[in-house]
């Protein structure tokens, strides 16, 4: 007999081996009140479906969709039953599950017959989604060697998850069945169809919106947001994607393998610094023109993703240009500490808009633009207050000031400065490339390994410490700075194609130090599996400027 505890509750019970999961929460669940219905567990803070049969004693925690692993497996299972409902209406269809969007996901969907996409064709997929939840199909999750799974890949014309699946290293692998159709995930789904209760589906632009429960309360819908300046990024990125046949971690993957690492590495950082030169000329352009122009620039984005050399760069060229930028930084009008706000836990809340002085930095930045004076203060960190030294700042005619951080684009941190004069300009690793067509990669995956490399590399946190601290790093995020970004006059995706490839060499190591008896393992353990799928490359070949060394390091910027 196995003895699973249940951390749930701290109980321990005797089980039979080969027990399944959902019989041990069956034996458990009057005892547990957990606010959702359960969809997952972990297992030693692992990961896995209910069905995981269980032959050692195990830690064993449930999990509803409120929990991120929970909402993962949901939003996986729910993506599984579109698939099958797109490929029962319209056989010989191709389905691309692309990117979180609007707070659900967005799907490209392309008929066979290359028709577009009407609401009346939405409506026969939904119609056909309902039926497979109300019947409640079983998932069944078959294991199979690696050439017995690109056997039946290749005989369904599955090429993105043959190129994964052949450049993985694995011995074994598996792939998931739901009725006659089979499709690949690399993590694990619900039991049942009959699970996925909170959902829907509509047409959004050329695809479909893919909505799913909201994460704070995921008996119901998560409200849609419109994100038309995002999907552009997004849809810019995927076209260059197809242009370099990249779209999906197969596809780098055999570009390493023939040796087109440095071309990869080459383009990406092309792209993008062509992308900063034309941000660098419309606002060279709207500084000079006649009517209304520009003396200000506000950069914002959510954690890791890349602001600061950023800035850097649009500040080169910048100079390039004929203007002359100055940072200005927003922690000199930190109130005083004793004025912080306070979370409801008694911990000072940083990320609150009230710990800038905002007032007094808007009348600032209005004289500034005048062409006056300032006196401008100096916080001091360790005594925890505002100090004025005879600091003072005065632009000339050729100047332009730089407001980045994270409430760059928030109208009270400027409100005392006119639109006009404002360019503002908002920056996201908006990740377009996916393990393959139906697993896409979240943008929160890219920056929480970009900080993971980043705070371990300065000595600042271990990789536990920053998994710890995501949530609530997310949580500000969701507050004081995704409600702003679509109010921007550009957006600029920082991601590179070859990234993933890159940051496993440094990620691998910081990663598997943390401990497996802790709650962080989940996700460092999840991190690691999924970067696995990329074949590592060297950073010899990433350029001294490139965003990415705001992370790994070999940096020409100073920080």
């Amino acid at each position: 007999m196995l003895q699973i505890r249940c951390k749930n509750n701290n109980k321990t019970k005797s089980f039979p081996e080969g027990t399944s999961l959902l019989d041990v929460w069956q034996e458990f669940a009057d005892d547990i009140k957990l606010p959702y219905p359960v969809v997952s567990a972990k297992v030693n803070n692992v990961s896995q479906g209910l069905k995981f049969r269980l032959y050692q004693n195990r830690d064993v925690e449930f999990i509803d969709a409120s929990d991120g692993s929970g909402r993962r497996v949901y939003a996986r299972s729910l993506c599984f039953v579109l698939y099958k409902a797109t490929n029962d209406v319209f056989p010989g269809s191709k389905l691309f599950i692309e990117h979180p969007l609007s707070r659900g996901i967005y799907c490209n969907f392309k008929k066979k017959d290359n028709a577009p996409l009407t609401d009346n064709d939405v409506t026969k997929i939904c119609q056909r989604m309902h039926e497979i939840i109300d019947a409640d199909m079983p998932f069944r999750r078959t294991e199979a060697t690696l050439e017995e799974a690109v056997r039946v890949f290749t005989e369904r014309g599955f090429s993105d998850k043959v190129k994964l699946l052949e450049t993985s290293g694995q011995v074994y692998t598996y792939y998931y069945t739901l009725g006659d159709t089979i499709d690949y995930y690399y993590g694990p789904l619900v039991p049942s169809a009959g699970y996925l209760k909170v959902w829907g589906l509509e047409r959004y632009h050329d695809g479909m919106l893919l909505r799913v429960p909201d994460k704070n309360n995921p008996s119901v819908l998560a409200e849609k947001v419109d994100q038309p300046r995002t999907f552009e990024v997004f849809a810019e990125k995927v076209r260059w994607d197809i242009i370099m046949h990249l779209s999906n971690a197969g596809g780098v993957n055999k570009a390493i393998l023939k040796g087109y690492a440095s071309e990869l590495i080459q383009v990406s950082e092309a792209l993008q610094e062509k992308k900063i030169v034309k941000i660098a000329e419309e606002i060279d352009a709207r500084f000079h023109r006649e009517k209304d122009p520009i003396r200000l620039v506000l950069i914002t984005g959510p954690s890791s993703s890349g602001k600061s050399t950023f800035c850097k760069r649009l500040s080169v060229q910048l100079l390039a240009c004929g203007l002359r930028p100055y940072s200005f930084s927003t922690d000199d009008y930190f109130v005083n500490r004793l004025d912080t706000p306070k979370l409801p836990n008694g911990q000072y809340d940083f990320d609150n808009i009230e710990t800038v002085d905002y007032k007094l930095l808007g009348e600032h930045l209005s004289r500034l633009m005048k062409g006056e004076t300032v006196e401008v203060p100096e916080y001091n960190f360790v005594t925890g207050k505002r100090e004025y030294n005879g600091k003072k700042m005065r632009l000339s005619n050729d100047s332009i000031l730089i407001i980045e951080g994270i409430h760059a684009l928030n109208p009270l941190l400027t409100q005392q400065v006119p639109d006009s004069a404002k360019y503002k300009i908002y920056i996201s690793a908006l990740t377009s490339i996916s393990l393959d067509d139906h697993n896409w990669i979240p943008t929160e995956d890219n920056r929480l390994l970009r900080r993971i490399i980043r705070d371990y590399n300065k000595g600042a946190y271990t990789a536990r410490e920053t998994i710890s601290q995501w949530k609530s790093v997310c949580e500000a995020e969701d507050q004081w700075i995704f409600p702003f970004q679509e109010t921007a006059d550009v957006m600029f995706n920082s991601a590179l194609n070859i990234e993933f490839a890159v940051l496993r060499t440094h990620a691998e190591i910081i990663l598997a130090s943390v401990p497996k008896n802790c709650p962080e393992y989940a996700e460092a353990h999840r991190l690691l599996r999924f970067i696995h799928y990329f074949l590592p490359i060297s950073d010899k070949e990433i350029p001294p400027t490139s965003i990415m060394r705001e992370f790994v390091g070999g940096s020409s910027f100073k920080y």
